[in-house]
């Protein structure tokens, strides 16, 4: 069995207790919020430009590795959300994630949303689909960032 495929089967087992301890959070201090949801994009944005030579052609498509990816994406991606409470200010975000929480959240929504199709894509093994779908997730977390972050 290889690595990214014993990787994305060990978070898919874990994933509701994952997720689960990640909406129950408790953060002593505003600082431990921003490093937690820092520490999360940074695993998204890792996770996310994986993909980002197999989409562009530089290295061969492995179907198995591209799936066993966007597993751990779709797991990761869940994280960051729960550490932008009240009183969280500050970090890369902007006030109006804040001010604007309805904005904020539609904003989530349209990432989570976005990763259904590359998750689909991923799992059929058409490459094409995978392309258009990576685009699309790209755009939601740039839009995001360009609304909310600094």
């Amino acid at each position: 069995m290889n690595k990214p495929f014993l990787a994305a089967a060990v978070l898919a087992l874990t994933a509701p207790f994952i997720a689960g301890t990640a909406s129950a959070q408790f953060f002593a201090k505003a600082e431990d919020a921003i490093k937690y949801r820092q520490g999360a994009f940074q695993m998204i944005k890792a996770h996310f430009s994986a993909l980002q030579p197999v989409i562009k052609g530089q290295v061969p498509y492995d179907k198995a590795r591209v799936a066993a990816e966007v597993s751990v994406l779709d797991v990761i991606s869940t994280l960051p959300w729960a550490a932008f409470g009240p009183g969280t200010e500050g970090g890369g975000a902007l006030e109006v994630v804040w001010s604007d929480t309805n904005g904020f959240k539609a904003a989530q929504d349209k990432f989570l949303a976005s990763l259904k199709p590359l998750t689909a894509a991923a799992q059929e093994g058409d490459l094409n689909k995978l392309r258009a779908a990576f685009v699309n997730t790209g755009a939601s977390c740039k839009a995001c960032h360009d609304n909310f972050r600094k």
